[in-house]
């Protein structure tokens, strides 16, 4: 009879809480905001190519290099209110709308 080895199934929270502790901690709480800059890259990058524009051609609308908007849509945590102003609104014509809650 074959040693037969039972692998246990873990939710992404269950694994998140395990690894980086639970919602409300520094480390987690640290977690969810790179994931939530993370997300704005990847969401101003489909923008972008929705627009039909190329890095460089977003970076000259708003006087930035193609090299700050690919770091923008890599990882969007350090992006200033002003950036995502600019490239939103003057870049690509849309709306920025911020929700702030307690």
């Amino acid at each position: 009879m074959k040693n037969q080895m039972k692998m246990e199934t873990k939710s992404w929270k269950d694994i998140k809480d395990s690894v980086y502790g639970e919602k409300g901690t520094e480390r987690r709480d640290a977690l969810e905001r790179d994931f939530e800059g993370f997300k704005i890259g990847l969401q101003l990058k489909k923008a972008r190519e929705e627009k039909h524009l190329t890095q460089s051609e977003l970076g000259g609308i708003i006087d930035k290099k193609r090299e700050f908007i690919s770091r923008i849509e890599n990882n969007g945590s350090n992006l200033t209110l002003k950036t995502l102003y600019d490239i939103v609104e003057k870049g690509l014509g849309g709306k920025v709308k911020i929700q702030i809650e307690f």
